[in-house]
């Protein structure tokens, strides 16, 4: 399963990005398909995730500011994210894990329990 992502960037505090990741268009039904990130000495978390049955689950430190959506035509995930802080600045992935992942547990940190985990190659985003 190849993930690419695409955005990314640097901003200043307060600015938007959005983040693009192009996927197989059979994944969605089987994946819970979201976005990671990874700043430097800190663990890969979960931010966001969509699963099977449509229910989207988002980490408390990037809600109300951050919005998934996906375009089913071509088979494309986004993230927007909006507000940025300083502690937004990570490594960002996109994310396929599954089969049948709950989007809650993926997002509260329990995605190593899922048979498949399927990473983007990572993107950069820096805010000052």
């Amino acid at each position: 399963v190849q993930l690419v992502e695409s955005g990314g960037g640097s901003v200043q505090a307060g600015g938007s990005l959005r983040l693009s990741c192009a996927a197989p268009g059979y994944i969605g039904n089987k994946y819970c398909m979201g976005w990671f990130r990874q700043a430097p000495g800190k663990e890969r978390e979960g931010i966001v995730c969509v699963d099977v049955d449509g229910r989207t689950t988002y980490a408390n430190s990037v809600k109300g500011r951050f919005t998934v959506s996906q375009d089913s035509a071509k088979n494309i995930l986004y993230l927007q994210m909006n507000t940025l802080k300083p502690e937004d600045t990570a490594i960002y992935y996109c994310a396929a894990i599954g089969p049948g992942a709950s989007a809650g547990k993926v997002v509260a940190g329990s995605y190593t329990r899922y048979e498949y985990r399927y990473w983007g190659q990572g993107t950069q985003v820096t805010v000052s």
